[in-house]
Order: structure tokens, then C-alpha cells, then sequence
């Protein structure tokens, strides 16, 4: 056996898995939705279980799009729960893989690089990937379904594509294979890393699929999307020369905080401002908890009509701070400067960037040392409360108002229910 071997494990509607485990039922068997029906019958489904699946209600529908015909439970998400199986899963992997081997890609997926494994347990990758998932579905009821493959591309590939039409949920993918079969597969966007728009510019040229690519004039395609050409270029021919020690070694050269959210209705400014303030607050907290500071903010304001092209933008600080109360004066200011008063408001993105430590931080003439000093200290103790006590513990005035969302995002995880305390 010659080569490298990865395998992608993705564990089956994971989310609706792990609530039919937790009520002692089968998931293959067992119809059941992870929904919030309290947010109406327009609410995702996160995840539908395998047996749901089975009789054509696909992933991520909306409630109203089931039959009302079928019988189903609704279990409301746990997003606590479903990060303690993932803990649990990753802990039985590394009882036989090292740590340095796997990548977790998310919750529910990973990847691994069985080659010098296949050697030690004297396994094919398929016998090893089994040893695996039987691991997991023997501990946790979870099962899996896995992509086999000479690169990370071809395991991610067979996976998406190849696996579901295996009876084991086992797919395998080498060059020479995916040259036969996954090169001339519609629609090109089943592709990883092919979204809509670069479906759509390649249809532009006559490309509908990988044999298209990999065919075209590669001059073509650098015109088309520049850098990025060449791993379009690389996948369409099944090569992709990153690998786990690659990616564990990566450090992004940039650096930022991000937080957003789509409000459940819409909002006015000054409602919207009152929310864009609590915002800032958070991502203000886990700046001085990184011990970073910013010269740099950005703001997106998204509108409900459709008609009205989102505003906001970027703005250069004349300082790098990590003070709430510059940093939330600066956002005030631009969000009067370039939000409509009178359009009603749906999205949020407050953004920090350029982010260094914090003995880089820069002053002006004006500049109350003493006071800022004060606001730190405030700030470290405020972090301290609530890592301890949990992020209610201690709340500011404004958050206690109707339309404010911090008290209810902070028991969100990943903008999905918690579960309990």
C-alpha cells in the first residue's frame, strides 16, 4: 500500500441522532426534527433524523414543508448537548489516532490521516475507518458515514458524493476513479468549495462540471478568478497537495473579532442601535480578555426591504484601543452617519480588525491614562463575573430593555438553543 490515506467522517444528522440516542430510540427508525417551533412554522429544521430523511424530507426544510401527513417528534435544540458527544467522539478517535493526525472540521465532521495507522492496526483505510465508526456507534449510538481518499479533496469528495450511494456509507475516491466518475457529476456545486457564484461564472464560459475544468483553457480561468484559479484547477484534476500537518501549522496573517445576528423582527434605528451597543460590549469584552487592541472597526447594517442596499462599512481609528467607551462611541457615531432613521432594520455585524497585543496600544495627547486604566480594570473584573457566574451574571442597564438581545443570545450557542443550565 503506497501513498497517503485520509478518511472524512461525517456522523449522520448528527443533531437529530443524538436526540433520538437521548430518548432511547433508534435514529434510523425514529422520525424526529431539531427545530424551535416557537419560532414559527417558517423555522429550519437544523437536522431531520436518518428515517425522515428516508422518506424524502430533506436536511435544513422548514417545518411547514413537511407533509402534515407524517408523524414526527420535535425536539427543541441543545446545542450544549450535541458539543458534549462531539468531546465524546473525538476522545474514542484519539484512543487509536494521535491528535496530530485529525483535523476537526466541525461539529459533526473531521478528518483524519489514517496512512502510518493502516501500518500499526494491519488495516485497509476502509477496515480502519469500520474499527472507527463501529467505536462510535457502539459507545454513542452515532453512526457515520465516511469518504475515503488518496488526498483530503478526493476523502471530502467521497464523502459528499460517492458514500451515499454505497450500501456500507463507505465511498473511496483515487484520482484515477474520480477522473471516471466524479468528473462528469451534476451539479458542479456538490463540488466542495463550489458555491452558486462560481457555478454561475463557469456556466458563463460553458463549464457545467469537473471534466469542464479540467479541460478549459487555464488562461481562461486565471481571468475569471484570478488566484483562486489554481485550486478550482487542482480539484477538477483530483489534487490537492495540503495535508492535517499543513493545516495544524497555519496562522492567519490577518486577525479579527466578528459578531453578528438577524433579528427575529424588524427593528428601528433606535432599537437597532440599543442592540448594535450590546454588540459592541461582547465583542469590546473578548478584545481585552485576548489582550489585543484594534485601529480598526467595521459596521453592516442590513435592511428588510430588499430594495435597500445594506449600509455601513470600514473605518480607520486614530488609535489602537481597546477602551469601550472610545470604541463604542466610534461605532455610535458611524451608525448615525450611514444608517436610514427610517427604514426598518433585519441584520447586524459589528467587526473589530487589525487586532495586536496590547502593549501596542497608542495614545493621544488627550488621552486619560488613569481613566483608561480604571475602564480596564473594570473590564477584567466584569470578564472574571461572568466566566464564573455565566455570561448573565452581571448585565448593564440597557440590556435589560424589550428590544435589547444580549440576556437571550448569551444562552445561545452558535445562535441555536443551549439546553438547560
Amino acid at each position: 500500500m503506497e501513498g497517503r490515506f485520509y478518511v472524512c467522517i461525517d456522523l449522520k444528522s448528527f443533531y437529530a441522532s443524538v436526540e433520538c440516542v437521548e430518548r432511547g430510540l433508534d435514529p434510523m427508525v425514529a422520525n424526529l426534527v431539531v427545530a424551535d417551533p416557537a419560532r414559527g412554522s417558517g423555522a429550519i429544521c437544523l437536522a431531520v433524523s436518518p428515517a425522515l430523511k428516508a422518506l424524502g424530507v430533506r436536511n435544513r426544510c422548514r417545518i411547514f414543508e413537511i407533509p402534515n401527513q407524517m408523524e414526527y417528534i420535535t425536539a427543541l435544540p441543545r446545542m450544549k448537548l450535541y458539543m458534549e458527544y462531539s468531546a465524546r467522539i473525538y476522545s474514542i478517535y484519539l484512543r487509536y489516532i494521535s491528535a496530530e493526525d485529525i483535523h476537526i472540521y466541525s461539529i459533526d465532521e473531521c478528518f483524519i490521516d489514517v496512512t502510518s495507522y493502516c501500518r500499526l492496526y494491519s488495516k485497509t483505510p476502509k477496515e480502519l475507518a469500520v474499527m472507527l465508526t463501529d467505536a462510535v456507534r457502539r459507545e454513542t449510538g452515532i453512526c457515520a458515514t465516511v469518504g475515503i481518499g488518496t488526498n483530503l479533496f478526493l476523502a471530502k469528495v467521497a464523502l459528499d458524493i460517492t458514500a451515499k450511494h454505497t450500501p456500507d456509507h463507505l465511498g473511496y475516491l483515487d484520482e484515477a476513479i474520480f477522473k471516471k466518475t466524479v468528473w462528469y457529476h451534476k451539479p458542479i456545486t456538490d463540488i466542495w468549495n463550489v458555491g452558486r457564484g462560481i457555478a454561475k461564472r463557469l456556466e458563463r464560459h460553458g463549464i457545467y462540471d469537473l471534466w469542464g475544468v479540467a479541460h478549459c483553457d487555464e488562461a481562461l480561468l486565471y481571468r475569471e478568478f484570478g488566484v483562486n484559479a489554481e485550486f478550482l484547477i487542482d480539484h477538477a484534476h483530483g489534487v490537492e497537495p495540503c495535508t492535517i500537518a499543513d493545516i495544524h501549522a497555519y496562522r492567519s496573517k490577518s486577525n479579527s473579532i466578528s459578531n453578528g445576528q438577524i433579528l427575529f423582527e424588524d427593528y428601528s434605528f433606535e432599537d437597532a442601535l440599543l442592540v448594535m451597543r450590546e454588540m459592541v460590549d461582547l465583542s469590546v469584552l473578548e478584545l481585552v480578555e485576548r489582550g489585543l487592541v484594534t485601529d480598526s472597526i467595521t459596521l453592516s447594517v442590513g435592511y428588510s426591504k430588499d430594495t435597500l442596499k445594506p449600509a455601513g462599512g470600514t473605518v480607520k481609528l486614530n488609535e489602537a484601543t481597546n477602551s469601550h467607551k472610545k470604541l463604542e462611541q466610534a461605532f455610535i457615531s458611524y451608525f448615525e452617519r450611514t444608517v436610514s432613521r427610517n427604514a426598518p432594520i433585519r441584520r447586524l455585524t459589528v467587526g473589530l480588525n487589525h487586532l495586536v497585543d496590547e502593549e501596542n496600544a497608542t495614545y493621544d495627547l488627550f488621552t486619560d491614562l488613569e481613566a483608561e486604566k480604571r475602564e480596564h480594570d473594570l473590564q477584567k473584573t466584569v470578564l472574571d463575573i461572568k466566566k464564573r457566574f455565566g455570561k448573565n451574571a452581571i448585565l448593564k442597564g440597557m440590556s435589560l430593555e424589550e428590544k435589547a438581545t444580549a440576556r437571550i443570545r448569551n444562552k445561545l450557542i452558535g445562535g441555536h438553543n443551549g439546553g438547560e443550565d
